[in-house]
């Protein structure tokens, strides 16, 4: 039964929107301490000219320095945002000698400030500030001694212009994923056309057309072709197979009918009673043999394409074994022939497999051995149990078959050559379909001097296997 569980198509949406997504969170934060980073080395370099402007406005007046703001420098500090600005100038005591804002500036900053400039961050009620420092020498008349220039604003502006670059990075992302979305349902379309035309050509396909994939597609769906070929393949093989048994049975039924039929007429042609009773013996006779090849007609096809192994138990195969025998010894069929059984293992093998079957297999092994033997040969039964399977074997001191006939000996209506019996050739046909529908091995080996083996292997029950 098939069941639908989902499509392709969403499952490659969601893993990679997933993938998508994930990817785009990294993107954000890269994105947003970017910003931050962008904002303030923007501004940072703002506070960094402000204070190089005011180092060149400082001047000394009676020993001591002066310095009148210029106005360059606050436009340099001045934004659009509106921020407060702030600037102070400190003598080498570290007295103001000009400020504009009472912000008090870290003391550790004070004392780094003469090796090298410095940016801090300040808190004063109601703002938080960014200041920038550095220590300048300014020359007088009378005396060298180096001057600290101190800059700042709040941070507002800062904020904002991050604010601003993030916004920005934000809107190029998202359209960015809009296109990616867009190309992505293009590309699974795109991706999934081989699929497409895949299940097109089978859907033009008529029920007996099995012939093989005349079709172009991907590396990923070679795999899937390739097996439906094989399906196909099979599914001929089948087919013919079929055809070829259904075209042999005939033709084995229409001989013996024809002879039943040629019989009855000459019969009733004749008025003398005891050439009726000739003729009803002959018909009685092909109506026995055209029954039984009915009865094993029927037994291959319940095989092939009926049965569906639902009896299936564990059953002792030496057991099944001595009864078929038995059985079989006290028939008529057999008085003539030496039938018997060989030493069989001291353990019983226990195999899975269906009764009827395996008695039908059994049947038919020995009632091919009676047709195809002389009066007087020696047939033989038996068990080889091995490690994790089990043997059996029947053979006879018969003649034999030719070597080259050996391999299809198996086949539908093969005889080995032999027309001198009342055989019909389906014995070891369906010997070879019960043994695979248990995932036993049949074998077929001359016999020396004379004679014929037949060999199964049948796998043990897995409580028997050590």
């Amino acid at each position: 039964m098939i069941e639908v569980d989902g499509t392709l198509k969403s499952r490659l949406a969601v893993w990679l929107l997933v993938t998508v997504s994930a990817l785009g969170a990294l993107l954000l934060i890269e994105a947003y301490v970017s910003s931050q980073r962008a904002a303030e080395r923007a501004y940072d370099s703002q506070l960094e000219a402000a204070a190089l402007t005011i180092a060149e406005a400082v001047q000394w007046q009676e020993g001591r320095p002066v310095v009148e703001i210029p106005a360059a420098a606050l436009q340099i500090l001045a934004t659009r945002h509106q921020e407060r600005v702030f600037y102070a100038v400190l003598d080498a005591d570290g007295q103001r000698v000009s400020a504009n804002l009472d912000v008090p500036i870290p003391a550790d900053g004070r004392e780094r400030v003469a090796e090298r400039p410095v940016w801090k961050n300040a808190d004063t009620p109601g703002a938080g500030w960014r200041l920038h420092g550095r220590e300048v020498d300014s020359a007088g008349w009378e005396t060298q001694d180096p001057v600290q220039i101190w800059v700042g604003h709040t941070l507002a502006g800062r904020e904002a212009l991050a604010g601003e670059l993030f916004e920005r990075a934000v809107t190029r992302f998202l359209v960015m994923v809009l296109l990616a979305g867009l190309l992505m349902l293009l590309a699974m379309r795109v991706a999934l056309t081989p699929m497409r035309r895949l299940r097109h050509l089978l859907r033009q396909r008529e029920a007996d057309d099995m012939r093989p994939f005349d079709a172009r597609v991907p590396e990923e769906m070679r795999e899937l072709a390739e097996t439906l070929d094989t399906l196909f393949a099979r599914q001929r093989e089948s087919r013919d197979a079929l055809l070829r048994f259904t075209a042999d049975a005939s033709h084995q039924l229409k001989t013996p009918l024809a002879g039943l039929q040629s019989t009855s007429e000459l019969a009733l042609q004749s008025p003398r009673p005891d050439e009726w009773r000739r003729a009803l013996a002959a018909v009685h006779g092909g109506a026995e043999r055209t029954s039984r090849l009915a009865n094993q007609l029927l037994s291959l096809a319940r095989l092939r394409h009926v049965a569906d192994g639902s009896e299936m138990r564990r059953l002792d195969l030496a057991a099944l074994l001595r009864e078929t025998v038995l059985d079989w010894a006290e028939r008529d069929v057999a008085r003539d022939h030496d039938l018997g059984l060989a030493d069989l293992p001291g353990t019983s093998p226990f195999i899975h497999g269906e009764p009827w079957a395996l008695r039908e297999l059994l049947g038919n092994l020995i009632d091919n051995a009676l047709r195809y033997t002389p009066a007087g040969s020696m047939i033989t039964l038996g068990l080889v149990r091995q490690a994790d399977e089990v043997a059996l074997f029947i053979e006879d001191d018969g003649p034999g078959v030719a070597p080259e006939v050996l391999e299809r000996l198996h086949h539908p209506f093969e005889r080995g050559g032999r027309q001198d019996t009342r055989g019909s050739g389906l014995g070891l046909a369906i010997v070879d379909s019960i043994a695979r529908r248990h995932g036993a091995r049949l074998s077929l080996a001359a016999r020396e001097p004379h004679g014929l083996r037949v060999g199964l292997r049948f796998p043990l029950s897995p409580e028997e296997t050590p």
